[in-house]
């Protein structure tokens, strides 16, 4: 797609910048920050009985936290070393010993008094388990009988009543395809990961905007760019290590602005842990702060393009690069029309941000010859997400941001597998090096060697609410095979969750931790089968990055907790495919790691280089430096398509609030610290606006209660620095606000946003009281006379 390669890493500048300083201060003494050194110390102090293990992790593998990218403890960004608090968080997993059998095998209501938390520091699944109907514990199986009862019961079953899912916790490229394979194989295509309730808006906008479903440019290109644009992300919070690249960013003159409700205090000042100036005096990281509205992003940047065409009107070419335009963007005069129509009251309702303010951002960009567009799950996380980053797309082919350095669209992507899963076709709307249709259908079928089904499979979403249709339904889930991931702290409603978990005949769960989910009742059996972590996975496993840079990591010996009975997870799905179609097996049965890259390679040509990498460092990056270079899309004639859309209807009323979820200090809906370091918020506060706060008579860490028609949530007011009418709950706390049901119209994705109602705790309590009648009772009524 691009013939420009990328350079490598770049030396960082080690002149101080005392201008970007937060204070002078040490170590922000006296502030409220994360307290890295401790942290880290702590870290050793947990992986103390496994410490050169751990400390071959990370020095040798590729990190499996968030998907910059760090390969041992260097990247392809800025020479020198690189470590972060998310990598150092999770490292424990890797290294930790198996569970204690008295624990592991007590009568499940006492399982049950630990939150995912405490299972998570429980230790390690040590072999293959099963808890049968009205069984008080979990029973040790061999491997045998737990394979063959999977595939017994699959045998019995209509191929559309089970589902694959996977999870984006460290899982490698090469078990993405693997299981990918493996579905399609055994005849389903209800197979899904963990970007459907993250990123998959991001792909799906880009592939009809621009023809490629993935970031276009580099870390490198922040470095020396005019502007980048952060977009509903807290980049320092799920991928720290990005802050070290802004810092680079801004010493050389790049001004970062940050949209977002809330003025996230990591945004705002952070002190970089590897970075001896950041450390010690911290770092200036926004220079300005669009507070929109949840949900008023597309007003916003309507805002934006209605300003450039105003421009447009005054002097020809002083906002638009109609040169770039001309050559490579269609529907320029459809835009411009739907764009036009918008009034100012309505951008500006939506939005929230005032007119002046939005013409500012709009000259800004329009004098910007380069800028990169950076956004994560502020604009994904809604059910208009794919026309939320289409509009994004939009702003940079006007001005002929893409395809060039210093210049692009960027997804932002915070975990360290979740690029790779769709282009391994670990999903229902594709298959590796394509869509799941048409010509890309049958070429995969010749590399295969077999017929796929050609049913469309459903969402995980979908799939879970499919658990409860009628027993005879041909869609009726029965069978869920989960490689990792927490259902009940991830997906909206988790009352219906626990319902459809509990109604499924067999569930499984391949991982290498328990957590609450594991612990659910099924209708016939739950089986967990322990996995390897990919620093154990034989020969090595590749991940991509937010960059598209493919890395190696190789296996790493040594580890003294090792799990004995832990298998790679990709040798499990191939276990799986020879017991349930023995006599066609041969066409799955992959013998090592290097086999499996070798077929990436044929069946995704982007990956065409992945059957090279066999050593630690090894890495390369599909497209070239920047995608769609020179401005040539990969679409059908060659040109990005300019995407029109209305400003959505919120169906907020007007004493309503609009509410959306929030990451603390976690790993997706892993929590490390139950007060986050940047806020000082507990996990049950409920950060909103001072004013809002005021006008209900609320004082800050009063009692309040939100609610909606799908459920209430009871929280503590704490008074932050957000757009007023919105509030932000922590993920997964406040998910039983959120229904079922609602996705993103194009890539389906569930909806994290919703309007809801807030009251003093003791109001909606008396409220309460007032609405209880109590039923007559005939006999103990007497008749006065």
């Amino acid at each position: 797609m691009g013939e420009t390669k990328h350079p490598g890493p770049q030396k960082k500048q080690k002149k101080p910048d005392p201008t970007l300083w937060v204070s002078p201060i040490p170590f922000g003494l006296g502030k409220v920050k994360p307290k890295h050194i401790r942290d880290t110390m702590k870290v050793a102090w947990d992986n103390r009985d496994n410490m050169g293990y751990a400390t071959r992790i990370l020095t040798e593998g590729v990190c499996d936290g968030c998907a910059l990218g760090v390969s041992g403890l260097y990247d392809q960004t800025l020479t020198g070393p690189h470590i972060c608090t998310t990598r150092m968080n999770v490292l424990r997993l890797n290294t930790m010993p198996a569970i204690k059998p008295e624990i592991l095998h007590a009568d499940i209501d006492e399982l049950r008094q630990y939150d995912s938390t405490g299972l998570r520091k429980l230790g390690r699944i040590p072999y293959p388990m099963i808890r049968r109907k009205g069984e008080r514990s979990f029973t040790r199986i061999s491997w045998d009988e737990a394979m063959d009862m999977i595939a017994d019961k699959m045998k019995a079953l209509d191929p559309k009543q089970y589902a694959f899912y996977l999870t984006s916790r460290g899982i490698t490229n090469e078990s993405y395809y693997v299981a990918g394979k493996v579905s399609r194989f055994l005849g389903t295509n209800n197979i899904d990961n963990a970007s459907r309730i993250c990123h998959s808006p991001s792909k799906t906008a880009l592939k009809r905007s621009i023809g490629v479903g993935a970031s276009t440019s580099n870390y490198l290109d922040w470095i020396g760019t005019d502007v980048i644009l952060v977009w509903g992300s807290v980049a320092s919070n799920s991928s720290p290590v990005s802050t070290k690249y802004m810092l680079e960013a801004k010493k050389k003159g790049t001004k970062i602005i940050v949209i977002n409700p809330y003025k996230e205090p990591a945004m705002d000042q952070y002190w970089i842990p590897s970075n001896v100036e950041s450390a010690l005096f911290g770092t200036k990281i926004a220079d300005d702060w669009y507070q929109v509205n949840i949900g008023g992003d597309i007003a916003f940047m309507h805002g934006i393009m209605k300003h450039w065409f105003d421009m447009e009107e005054k002097e020809h070419g002083l906002a638009i690069n109609h040169q770039f335009v001309n050559e490579h963007v269609n529907d320029y005069e459809e835009l411009k029309k739907k764009v036009q129509e918008q009034s100012w009251e309505q951008i500006i309702e939506s939005s929230g941000i005032t007119q002046e303010r939005i013409v500012e951002l709009a000259e800004l960009l329009a004098k910007s010859e380069n800028a990169v567009y950076v956004w994560a799950l502020g604009l994904t996380m809604h059910s208009f997400a794919t026309d939320n980053i289409s509009q994004v797309a939009n702003l940079a082919l006007l001005r002929g941001h893409l395809g060039r350095k210093h210049s692009g669209l960027m997804p932002f992507r915070g975990h360290s597998s979740v690029q790779g899963s769709g282009e391994m076709g670990a999903d229902p709307f594709v298959l590796p090096g394509g869509d799941f249709s048409g010509e890309n259908i049958d070429r995969i079928e010749k590399i295969w060697g077999f017929e796929l089904p050609k049913w469309q499979g459903d969402v995980v979403g979908v799939t879970l609410e499919n658990i409860l249709l009628p027993g005879d339904h041909e869609s009726k889930i029965k069978l869920y095979y989960m490689s990792g991931g927490n259902f009940l702290e991830t997906m909206p409603n988790p009352d219906f969750i626990e319902k459809a978990l509990t109604e499924l005949e067999i569930r499984v769960h391949q991982d290498i931790i328990l957590n609450t989910s594991t612990l659910l009742d099924a209708k016939e059996s739950v089986i967990i089968l322990p996995a390897k972590t990919r620093y154990e996975q034989e020969d090595g496993g590749t991940s991509t990055s937010t960059e598209r840079m493919v890395y190696f990591s190789p296996e790493i010996k040594g580890n003294k907790n090792r799990i004995e009975e832990a298998r790679a997870e990709w040798k499990i799905y191939i276990d799986l495919a020879k017991r349930v179609k023995e006599e066609a097996a041969q066409l799955v049965d992959f013998k090592s790691g290097q086999e499996i890259r070798n077929e990436i390679a044929q069946a995704n040509p982007n990956y065409n280089g992945v059957q090279h990498l066999k050593k630690k460092g090894d890495v390369f990056q599909w497209g070239g430096a920047w995608l769609c270079e020179g401005g040539i899309c990969p679409t059908p004639d060659g040109k990005g398509n300019l995407i029109s859309v209305d400003i959505p209807d919120l169906n907020k009323k007007p004493n309503q609030f609009y509410l959306t979820t929030r990451r603390g200090k976690q790993f997706n809906s892993m929590v490390y610290k139950e007060v986050d370091p940047f806020n000082n918020a507990e996990r049950y506060d409920v950060l909103m606006n001072k004013d809002d706060a005021n006008e209900l008579s609320v004082a800050e860490g009063e009692g309040i209660v939100l609610y909606n028609r799908y459920g209430v949530f009871q929280g503590r007011a704490k008074f932050v620095d957000i757009a007023p009418g919105n509030v932000e709950v922590h993920f997964p706390e406040g998910n039983c606000l959120l229904p079922k049901g609602r996705y993103e119209q194009f890539a389906k994705i569930p909806d994290y946003n919703i309007a809801i109602t807030v009251e003093k705790a003791d109001r909606y309590t008396a409220k309460k009281d007032v609405n209880y009648l109590e039923k007559r009772v005939e006999d103990l009524e007497m008749e006065v006379n």
